[in-house]
C-alpha cells in the first residue's frame, strides 16, 4: 500500500470513527440526572440504539485499522461491512417517540430528530443507500473501492451527526 493510500485511509478513520461514535466507551448522556424521569423501557431502547452505534463505531474502526496496513484482512473489512449494513436497517427502529431527551431519556440524540422527522429520515436512507456499496466494495477486495466505499459511507455518519446528535466533546 502506498504512503498516499495510508494518509487517506488515516484520514478517513478519524473521520468516520468521529462520524459514527467509535472510541467512545462512556454511556451517552446530554442530560444529567433528567433519566431518572425517564420511562425504564424507553430508556432501554436508548440503551439499545447506543449500543449498537457502539457496535457500528467498532466495525468502522475495524475497517479503518484493516485499511492503514500494507495487507488489508479482507475477511474482517467484509465481517465488519456486513455489520455496518444490518446496523443501518436497524436504525429506523432505534428512534420511536418516547425515546427522546425531552422525554427524561438519556440520550445523545437531539429533539430534533423527532421535531424533522423528514430530514431525519433522509439522513438514515443516506447511510442505507451507502452501507450495501461498502459492502460490494468489501467483497471486491479492492482496496481503493473499500477506501472509497468507506469515505462515503462515513460521510453518511458524519451527516447525520451532524444536524442528529450533540456533541460528543
Amino acid at each position: 500500500m502506498s504512503a498516499s493510500w495510508k494518509t487517506l485511509a488515516a484520514g478517513i478513520s478519524v473521520f468516520a470513527l468521529a462520524a459514527c461514535g467509535g472510541g467512545d466507551d462512556t454511556a451517552s448522556s446530554t442530560q444529567g440526572d433528567s433519566a431518572a424521569t425517564a420511562d425504564p423501557a424507553a430508556q432501554e431502547i436508548a440503551d439499545t440504539r447506543h449500543e449498537g452505534f457502539e457496535d457500528l463505531g467498532e466495525a468502522f474502526k475495524t475497517i479503518s485499522d484493516q485499511l492503514k496496513t500494507g495487507e488489508p484482512d479482507i475477511a474482517a473489512i467484509q465481517a465488519s461491512a456486513a455489520v455496518v449494513s444490518e446496523t443501518a436497517a436497524k436504525i429506523p427502529d432505534w428512534f420511536p417517540e418516547g425515546t427522546a431527551p425531552s422525554d427524561g431519556v438519556e440520550t445523545d440524540a437531539l429533539n430534533t430528530i423527532w421535531g424533522k422527522p423528514e430530514d431525519f429520515a433522509a439522513a438514515i436512507t443516506r447511510l442505507q443507500n451507502a452501507a450495501p456499496v461498502l459492502v460490494s466494495a468489501a467483497e471486491s477486495g479492492d482496496a481503493a473501492a473499500i477506501g472509497e466505499a468507506f469515505k462515503q459511507t462515513g460521510g453518511a455518519c458524519k451527516n447525520c451527526h451532524e444536524s442528529f446528535r450533540a456533541d460528543d466533546d
